[in-house]
């Protein structure tokens, strides 16, 4: 006697939405259950924005950042924002923070990753050639090194610094230490010691 499985189909999807950071089999299996049950229109009008967003969405050929096919993303094509005031992050989703605080009114630069020769990353797999000519574009400018603070990212940092020192731009980097709203007995030694070295005055 055969066991009982799913349809072929619904096997797919679920081995289709498996494959989604995050989601294991269990999270596939309720997620594809939830379409099946709500009829097909929750399913064609997933289907169809998943097409149009892979059809129509690229990368800004300015910063990298997602924009629709051969045009320049939000920031980039905004003439009240900052050409002088370059923040360099890792991946397009590290834009979206730093946007959400509200305060930052210059442009971004996607690198595309961290140099992480482990992982066989090195810097000529990076974005760096169209940041260098971003830089010398906008003599003066200053470039904000947002990147991540463990070892790759400390790298990358280090990197950048070291390839832009012979341009005519300010290179800082984002201040590191104690988040808001927190005592210093959940904070580690690392994040102590950037805290005490990046204090400033009252």
């Amino acid at each position: 006697m055969k066991a009982q499985e799913y349809p072929a189909a619904v096997l797919e999807m679920i081995a289709a939405l498996k494959r989604m950071p995050g989601i294991g089999s269990r999270g596939a299996e309720r997620l594809a259950l939830w379409f099946l049950q709500q009829g097909r229109n929750e399913a064609r009008t997933l289907a169809g924005a998943l097409t149009r967003a892979a059809d129509n969405v690229g990368r800004c050929p300015e910063c990298g950042f997602f924009a629709d096919n051969g045009c320049l993303c939000t920031a980039c094509g905004d003439p009240a924002r900052d050409a002088q005031l370059l923040c360099v992050v890792e991946q397009p989703t590290d834009v979206l923070p730093i946007e959400r605080c509200g305060t930052y009114r210059g442009l971004y630069h996607c690198l595309g990753g961290k140099i992480s020769p482990l992982d066989g990353i090195m810097p000529e797999d990076l974005a760096l050639d169209k940041l260098t000519e971003r830089v010398k574009a906008h003599p003066g400018c200053e470039v904000i090194l947002a990147v991540g603070s463990d070892v790759e990212g400390e790298a990358t940092a280090l990197y950048l610094a070291e390839q832009l020192a012979s341009f005519d731009c300010r290179c800082t980097r984002l201040a590191q230490g104690m988040p808001a709203g927190a005592g210093l007995g959940h904070a580690d030694a690392v994040t102590l010691m950037r805290a005490l070295d990046g204090r400033r005055m009252l």
